[in-house]
Parts: structure tokens; C-alpha cells; sequence
């Protein structure tokens, strides 16, 4: 158990501009992406999905999403904002978006069908490290921009649950403050217990 409890408290977010190639691919990605399907899934419906976005696919996507920012905005657009919007899903070698696909149910509620996609978002996260590489979880804008998401390959009923971005880290991780457990955990009380 050692090593698991080793692995899950090691696990940090790299800037995304800190993930460099190489990125998993081939065996070692399908490997990441079975290890991040296992998890609770009421009524098996499997209400998410997975997006691969890298190489010249990602890019032409970047010069799609900054045409989109360019027609919105016109001459208010400035390069920087062009050129962050052109390089947005080749920042990282890879970006794995993890899209909700949760529908109503008879038995199983939207939100369990969410917090799924969320569960299988977090096991990509920890795959990734465990199999040597970094990654960093963000929604931005795109996610909630329904033309950005049809450039995306997104369906206007499908939710983003984030973009995973992937890659080899270029410097080691940095520790940031966590939340003390007295101010995050409280024991149950039974009503009338005094």
C-alpha cells in the first residue's frame, strides 16, 4: 500500500507551459485511459467520454478558436489574445478533454452521472503520474462557449468536465498550502443528541 498512498500524495499540477513532449501514446495511453474508465458508474451507462486533442488536429482547432475570438471581437482582439487562443490546445503535447455525456434517467440521476465524469477525470490525473508524466485540469472559457465547443467536437447537450493537458514536466513540482482537516472534517451528530 505503500507505494499507492506514495503515488496519491505526490501528485501535483504542472503550468501547463511546464508539460513538454514526450506525452503518453500508443499502449501506454490506452493503458492511462482504461485505468481512468474504472470508476463508479452506477447502472454502467459510462456517462462520459474522452477527446484527444494533439498534433495538427490541435492545432487547426487553436486557428479555428482564434478566427472564432477574431469575429467576436474584430479590431479589439489584440496578438497576444490571438496567439494565446491559436496555441490553446498545443501548450501541452497533449490534452485529453473529458466530456460528460450524463442524460436523464430513469434510476440514475444527472448529478451521479456527473460526479462519474469527475471521478474519471481525477483517475486520468493520477494515471498520468503514476505513469511518469504530469498533467494539469482547466475548463477556461471554451468549455462553456457553445460555439468553441462545436469546434471542439462537443455536443451542445455534452458538458465539459475539464481539459486534462499531458505531458513530460520540465521542472519538479511545487507544494502550495492544503486545507487543515479541522477546518475540512466534522463528525455527524444524531438529531437530539445533545
Amino acid at each position: 500500500m505503500t507505494e499507492a498512498t506514495d503515488l496519491l500524495a505526490t501528485r501535483r499540477s504542472i503550468p501547463i507551459l511546464m508539460l513538454a513532449d514526450p506525452a503518453p501514446s500508443g499502449e501506454e495511453l490506452d493503458r492511462i485511459l482504461t485505468i481512468a474508465a474504472r470508476v463508479p458508474d452506477h447502472g454502467k451507462l459510462a456517462p462520459w467520454r474522452f477527446i484527444l486533442y494533439r498534433g495538427e488536429a490541435a492545432a487547426g482547432i487553436g486557428r479555428a478558436l482564434a478566427k472564432l475570438v477574431a469575429a467576436r471581437e474584430g479590431e479589439r482582439m489584440t496578438e497576444t489574445r490571438q496567439k494565446v487562443e491559436a496555441e490553446r490546445f498545443t501548450r501541452a503535447p497533449l490534452v485529453v478533454g473529458v466530456v460528460s455525456t450524463a442524460r436523464e434517467h430513469v434510476k440514475i440521476p444527472v448529478w451521479e452521472q456527473q460526479l462519474s465524469g469527475a471521478a474519471a477525470a481525477m483517475n486520468l490525473v493520477n494515471a498520468v503520474h503514476a505513469h511518469g508524466y504530469a498533467a494539469n485540469w482547466v475548463t477556461e472559457w471554451v468549455a462553456y462557449d457553445e460555439d468553441a465547443k462545436a469546434i471542439l467536437g462537443i455536443a451542445p447537450e455534452e458538458r465539459v468536465v475539464g481539459f486534462i493537458h499531458v505531458g513530460t514536466p520540465t521542472e519538479p513540482p511545487s507544494e502550495r498550502p492544503r486545507p487543515e482537516l479541522s477546518a475540512i472534517v466534522t463528525e455527524a451528530v444524531a438529531p437530539g443528541a445533545a
